[in-house]
């Protein structure tokens, strides 16, 4: 079945899939975040919003993977469930980068803006070690979009590099960014009984 057909037309006029090798449109469909990366304003921003359903998929490794967690891994980290999910989390960014490859060379442009992978994919990092109750999924979208706007140290410099490696390094420190305010609120809605 050729799944352009359930496409509208504008749709895959903007993603020029038309023009893609087989193979290569799944993988741009993808990387587009299924359509979200086309977007007019701020679809960095709408492509994160995917990385919202990645996290409910993966919320049985956040809750309490235990029951299946190797034991190689609670013997470095517990009950291995802060393990499990950095595999999960630094798997999917492995994943992003040959994805944006594609797209990137796809569309002929550096990082062009209807590539929206390395948003919802880096996005699990800013939640390592954290729960998933709304308030700090919440938290954690709003913190990756400043930390990936402002592209602090060494994340501007680092967005030079080739490919996809250039467009997904930059989103996986501005997750690492966030990460650390995340916990940093975390703990202090913690300590000081905010909620």
């Amino acid at each position: 079945m050729n799944f352009l057909k359930l496409l509208p037309m504008p749709f895959i006029k903007s993603m020029e899939l038309a023009r893609a090798s087989g193979w290569r449109k799944p993988i741009i469909l993808l990387a587009t975040g299924f359509g979200l990366g086309l977007s007019p304003v701020a679809s960095g921003t709408a492509g994160t919003l995917l990385g919202l359903p990645i996290m409910l998929g993966l919320a049985p490794l956040w809750a309490h993977p235990a029951f299946w967690a190797h034991p190689v891994f609670r013997a470095y980290s517990g009950s291995g469930v802060l393990m499990v999910q950095m595999i999960a989390a630094l798997g999917l960014t492995l994943l992003a980068i040959p994805i944006c490859d594609v797209a990137e060379k796809h569309f002929g442009r550096k990082d062009d803006g209807r590539i929206v992978a390395d948003e919802f994919m880096t996005f699990p990092i800013g939640l390592l070690g954290l729960p998933l109750c709304p308030w700090v999924l919440a938290l954690a979208f709003f913190t990756n979009r400043v930390f990936d706007v402002l592209k602090p140290f060494p994340a501007k410099g680092l967005q030079r590099l080739p490919g996809g490696l250039g467009i997904v390094v930059d989103d996986g420190v501005a997750a690492l960014y966030s990460l650390l305010v995340n916990h940093a609120v975390y703990y202090l809605v913690l300590r000081y009984g905010v909620s």
